[in-house]
């Protein structure tokens, strides 16, 4: 096998503005998320309140997720992403709108919270539309032999701008408020806009383009559960990111536990996607994909103890040490997870394989936050972020004895038959 080169895909113009693109729409959309985490906190002094945000946010992702993946599958993918960062900057409006006094005068606190959440609601729908889309657009820019490379850089831009996103939110929060952190927000998706165009229109890849919309779903569906390293790692992500979802519960301990303000709170929310970050940028040097089930396994398994050491944390600097290297093992497990996906579905299915990869685990962050908000009422903050540290170690420890075929994956040999195809 030849040298990797770390820097393949980003000789590839096209893929640079996707990634510009990528980055200031996530910078956005994580900051939209805290500062409207923090609006809502600071309203209703209910943890229950942080869980509702998820739910939200999870039921309409949840639910459209397959058919969105049949949309995408039979649509252009330029024009589709452009159309759903347009719907997007429609949401961040209303959601400036509503934190606006000179708007919303004469307002009561309910119907504020009631249309924070229905705005919430609508970027769910939103999102069942986002991860399929860019996840078919980044297979058409670059060619297949460099899918795991940009699979890295455009995880390593996410993470990026995942960390710069909360702590930047945690100091506009601080410095000039709610509304106009918010109208930041706004401007970011205006910019990635008209940033977008730089992409040139792509072919539609589908050879069934037209196909019955319940046979679509039922081939794609089929796909992921018959391709047992796919089901495997996106069932045990999904366990995890359910119920290690501590990160929900950050404002409650940033204001009441740890007492450390919007700029503590910001520096908390940024950790994780810190260690995340760095992870990725060291596996564009090093590939981890010898022996990736174990390396799976074991990264998972050390998430659970980062979200234990968390919780039982009463110290600033300790919370924020535990919560950098949860980013570190997330971080390894995400690389696997977008290396195997990459690799093992064919260019037709990509949206329906990245719906049913977002139903599996990017709606398990929003589901994992209700599951937080809701233990979290019943047993306590803490009590409720080691229960699902706990209940994490519980789910990798058992998968790894019941399923030898993921134990024993290993991506080496996939990788090698990609790059002879392209040779």
């Amino acid at each position: 096998m030849q040298k990797q080169d770390p820097y393949a895909s980003l000789r590839i113009k096209e893929f640079n503005i996707f990634l510009l693109v990528r980055f200031l729409l996530v910078f956005a959309w994580s900051m939209q998320f805290i500062i409207i985490e923090w609006q809502v906190y600071s309203i209703t002094k209910d943890p229950w309140s942080l869980g509702l945000i998820g739910a939200f946010e999870f039921l309409p992702a949840f639910s459209m997720a397959l058919f969105a993946g049949h949309i995408v599958d039979q649509k252009e993918k330029r024009n589709l992403f452009a159309l759903c960062i347009g719907l997007f900057s429609l949401i961040s409006f209303g959601l400036y709108f509503l934190t606006n006094p000179d708007f919303i005068s004469g307002w009561s606190s309910n119907t504020v919270l009631y249309s924070i959440y229905a705005l919430v609601f609508f970027g769910g729908l939103l999102r069942s539309f986002f991860g399929p889309t860019i996840f078919s657009l980044i297979a058409l820019i670059v060619p297949k032999k460099l899918y795991p490379n940009a699979a890295t850089w455009s995880s390593s831009t996410w993470q990026m701008a995942s960390v710069l996103g909360p702590a930047f939110a945690g100091y506009t929060i601080y410095l000039i408020g709610v509304n106009l952190s918010l109208c930041i927000v706004f401007s970011l998706v205006l910019l990635s806009s008209f940033l977008v165009f730089l992409i040139k229109r792509k072919p539609i890849m589908n050879p069934k383009k037209g196909e019955p919309v319940s046979k679509s779903l039922k081939e794609g569906i089929s796909f992921v559960f018959k391709t047992k390293a796919i089901l495997g790692a996106i069932t045990l992500d999904m366990i995890s990111v359910l119920f290690g979802g501590a990160i929900a519960l950050l404002p409650v301990f940033a204001q009441d536990i740890l007492q450390v303000g919007s700029k503590g709170f910001g520096f908390l929310r940024a950790a994780p996607a810190v260690g995340a970050f760095l992870t990725m940028l060291t596996t564009a040097y090093i590939p981890i994909s010898k022996n990736a089930g174990m390396k799976l396994l074991a990264a998972i398994f050390g998430f659970g103890l980062c979200i234990i050491i968390f919780g039982l944390s009463t110290s600033f600097w300790i919370s924020l040490i535990a919560l950098f290297f949860s980013g570190v093992t997330d971080g390894v497990s995400m690389v696997i997870r977008q290396t195997i996906l990459q690799l093992k579905t064919p260019d037709h299915m990509r949206g329906r394989v990245a719906s049913v990869n977002s139903m599996f685990v990017g709606s398990s962050n929003e589901l994992g936050a209700l599951e937080s908000g809701l233990t979290a009422k019943l047993m306590g903050t803490v009590t409720a972020v080691v229960f699902g540290g706990t209940m994490t170690l519980l789910t990798v420890i058992s998968t790894g004895i019941l399923n030898p075929t993921l134990r024993r994956l290993d991506l080496t040999k996939d990788m090698q038959e990609q790059e002879e195809k392209a040779n």
